[in-house]
């Protein structure tokens, strides 16, 4: 366990407050870099775990795949994707393409609600599921979104969202409505429980009670 989960962990105790524990494996071939938000950062070789304790009432949470990343010793440097300002413990989200696992903890009606976002685009295939409290529905998107990903899309280690791309009103759902593209399109056909573009929340978010704890599987 990192020193910052312990200290994640100190402090929900002291407060009474209820954690919920992410447990996150790297099940690829290759070596992960976690970013997380809250939580910062984790190098997980393949098949290595890491426990991420987060308090209740949190929001706005991400946790993401990073990939072909160099380090020095101060934790300064970067990675190809999902990079976060060039820091091995992220203060910020990373830049696209990667893909996310998003939650807002132990809100409205006293649920969690989480999903798997395409919106900054995809890097590895990642499973985001609950593990507890009876709560058992999760989201898998494992298909090959990089090695099928349309030439338009294409980005060194990942595929693009079209609204990273063209930055567009129909892309972007920039003035507050907008459709499905033949371009997202592609990334809902792949992946139908994930969001592929702004207004897909409706068929993209789940929930699950207050205090579930969660898995995150890099490459199920």
């Amino acid at each position: 366990m990192t020193t910052l989960s312990i200290f994640l962990v100190l402090v929900v105790l002291c407060h009474t407050t209820i954690a919920s524990v992410f447990s996150i494996l790297n099940n690829c071939s290759y070596t992960v870099w976690v970013g997380a938000v809250p939580g910062g950062g984790q190098r997980l070789n393949s098949y290595q775990t890491w426990s991420l304790y987060v308090p209740s009432g949190t929001s706005g949470g991400r946790i993401w795949p990073r990939t072909n990343c160099t380090f020095d010793g101060s934790g300064q440097g970067r990675c190809e994707t999902g990079d976060c300002n060039g820091s091995l413990r992220c203060q910020s989200y990373g830049n696209p393409p990667n893909t996310l696992a998003e939650y807002t903890l132990n809100q409205f009606g006293n649920l969690d609600f989480f999903d798997i976002s395409l919106m900054d685009g995809f890097n590895v295939p990642t499973v985001f599921k609950p593990n507890s409290v009876g709560c058992s529905r999760g989201i898998s998107c494992a298909s090959d979104i990089k090695g099928e990903c349309p030439v338009e899309l294409q980005a060194p280690g990942g595929c693009n969202n079209p609204c990273t791309v063209f930055k567009t009103d129909g892309y972007c759902c920039l003035s507050g409505g907008c459709r499905p593209t033949y371009l997202s399109k592609f990334f809902k056909e792949r992946c139908p429980h994930a969001y592929s573009y702004p207004m897909d929340d409706q068929n993209s978010t789940f929930t699950c009670p207050g205090g579930t704890n969660y898995d995150v599987v890099f490459c199920p």
